[in-house]
């Protein structure tokens, strides 16, 4: 371990973490750790914040070799500092690595990086509710040189740590998103890395996401590939839709998992959920124009999206370049609120955690 000797004073500190926005502002320390042919993982450090500095050839710049997790430390009711499922997290984190040539590391070690870097900077966890601490694993290539032919002999793996207040804003009551369907892009294709968390899907994301804000929308919509017909995506969050007619009992659908969709970690925390509170919850697809013509017959009464980020994000209105349309009367639903509720509860402390999903740092 390496201590910081110029770490952010107490006082700027408490006034950051009274409003941090999200990944504005970063803790006082990273973790640090290195792989080559031969000696694999090695050089594990907690050490200052700081720069990097890489040739111009530096593989990752060129090819786009990396990959990033996301994940959050909570500050619960007790005063204990908490990760949630941080073990998916790892598991993902190798499964993007697969994906990318990339060399896997072992789940307890990420997880030991996370707890390090945590337990380090727990001062930065904030306490106002509705607030975290979001952790970022990465893995970047740093072989030096242009060839092609091969991946990497060389990478670096680092976490970095942010304070966030909720991403879209709105306290206890989240406001309910526009959103545009995305016609003119794609985010993934069958076979390619839409399954894994690589900088590259957000990066040829951004073209759609500049539309739908120019559309006055505050997220894009991604559809399949092939046909622009079947729903996958909202932004880089997993989209629920919600069937709650009066008089039928709730029930939740996700698209499944075609390869196309990041697995989320949130999105597999609710289909868990959702049943325990009398919610019935499965996978499965949808078109634009059923989800159309289902919120107009009063069938599907609620849409949300669902990420580390977000949590839970209502959305309220749909747009496209051939009309749009209002799900139920346009605000955050009760199935939505009652959901939400509760994942939070857990998070926080504040109730039961039935699964074990908790992680303690301190």
């Amino acid at each position: 371990m390496i201590p910081a000797r110029d770490t952010v004073p107490a006082h700027r500190r408490e006034a950051i973490l009274a409003d941090p926005g999200f990944g504005v502002h970063f803790t006082d320390h990273m973790v640090t750790m290195r792989w080559s042919q031969g000696s694999g993982w090695h050089d594990a450090r907690l050490e200052p914040y700081g720069s990097f500095t890489f040739d111009p050839a530096t593989s990752v710049l060129h090819y786009g070799q990396e990959l990033f997790e996301g994940l959050k430390a909570y500050r619960q009711d007790n005063g204990a500092v908490v990760l949630f499922r941080p073990e998916v997290n790892a598991a993902r984190f190798n499964a993007s690595a697969r994906r990318m040539a990339m060399p896997e590391m072992p789940e307890e070690v990420f997880v030991k990086a996370l707890e390090l870097l945590a337990a380090q900077d727990q001062d930065w966890v904030p306490t106002t509710p509705g607030t975290s601490l979001y952790l970022r694993p990465f893995m970047i290539a740093t072989q030096r040189g242009l060839g092609f032919s091969h991946p990497s002999t060389s990478y670096l793996f680092c976490v970095i740590a942010s304070p966030a207040a909720a991403y879209f804003g709105g306290g206890a009551r989240p406001r309910a998103l526009t959103v545009w369907l995305s016609e003119n892009y794609s985010r993934a294709a069958p076979g390619g890395t839409g399954f894994a968390k690589v900088g590259g899907n957000y990066g040829g994301a951004l073209a759609a996401s500049r539309e739908a804000t120019e559309r006055g929308c505050d997220q894009v919509v991604w559809l399949d590939a092939a046909e622009r017909t079947w729903v996958e995506e909202m932004g880089g969050m997993n989209l629920f839709f919600v069937h709650a007619p009066e008089g039928a009992p709730p029930r939740i659908m996700t698209p499944r998992l075609t390869g196309t969709l990041l697995p989320g970690v949130t999105r597999d925390s609710l289909i868990r959920l959702a049943p325990t509170l009398g919610i019935e919850a499965g996978e499965g697809r949808i078109s634009t124009a059923q989800w159309r013509e289902q919120s107009a017959a009063g069938e599907l009464t609620e849409t949300f999206a669902c990420g580390t980020a977000a949590v839970m994000a209502p959305v309220g209105r749909v747009r496209g370049a051939s009309g749009g349309w209002t799900i139920g009367d346009g605000e955050p639903g009760p199935v939505t609120m009652r959901l939400r509720e509760e994942l939070l509860g857990i998070q926080y402390g504040l109730l039961p955690d039935p699964f074990t999903w908790i992680h303690k740092v301190c």
